[in-house]
């Protein structure tokens, strides 16, 4: 029936929640120190933002452009390739690494979201996973990148979209849940780095 209430068994108790069951990988005082030092992320000046997320222990490659009001959970568990794009208002939920590649786009407000919970755990133990973006790839405005997906080389994720599951080099994937679109395919021009994928 609709209004019965769920049997004992099946109750999630938060409260017993294994709060020290997960390596942050730094201690208490780095932690706490790093999220006041976040607050400065703010500061419009994108060579600041990539000092602060290095002392912490960032690998941010050259030519990383981060906008501002970005957030960071854990900067030494976050790598950026060469010349990539960090918009406005991105959270990266870097619980478990993300690894960014060369020449990505990441837009404004996409949350990568590494975080996860073991649903069937009456103590909703955490279960993160690691995110990977490839080389060139682009997540659009609004996107969300659930734990453990990996976006291969050119893969796009649509504006808005959720994607849940890993995403092919040169594919476009879009919606809620996100799903296969089409193939991207990259005009030649002059300094391209990456091929051209022929038709499926």
């Amino acid at each position: 029936m609709a209004n019965e209430p769920y049997p004992a068994a099946n109750q999630i108790h938060l409260r017993q929640f294994p709060k020290n069951s997960f390596d942050r990988g730094r201690s208490f005082f780095v932690i706490c120190l790093w999220r006041v030092t976040a607050l400065w992320l703010f500061i419009p000046l994108s060579p600041f933002r990539r000092l602060l997320l290095r002392l912490f222990g960032a690998t941010i490659g050259k030519g990383v452009v981060l906008k501002g009001r970005l957030r960071v959970r854990y900067p030494w568990r976050l790598a950026i390739g060469q010349d990539s794009w960090i918009g406005e208002d991105c959270w990266i939920d870097n619980w478990m690494p993300v690894t960014v590649g060369n020449n990505v786009c990441i837009s404004q407000s996409a949350y990568i979201c590494t975080g996860n919970h073991d649903w069937a755990d009456p103590h909703f133990a955490i279960m993160p996973e690691p995110i990977v973006i490839g080389n060139s790839a682009w997540v659009g405005a609004r996107a969300v990148i659930g734990p453990g997906v990996e976006l291969g080389t050119g893969a796009i994720a649509g504006i808005a979209s959720v994607v849940t599951s890993s995403v092919p080099s040169w594919e476009i994937h879009a919606g809620n849940p996100a799903r296969f679109v089409k193939t991207r395919r990259v005009r030649p021009g002059p300094g391209a780095d990456d091929p051209v994928l022929d038709s499926k």
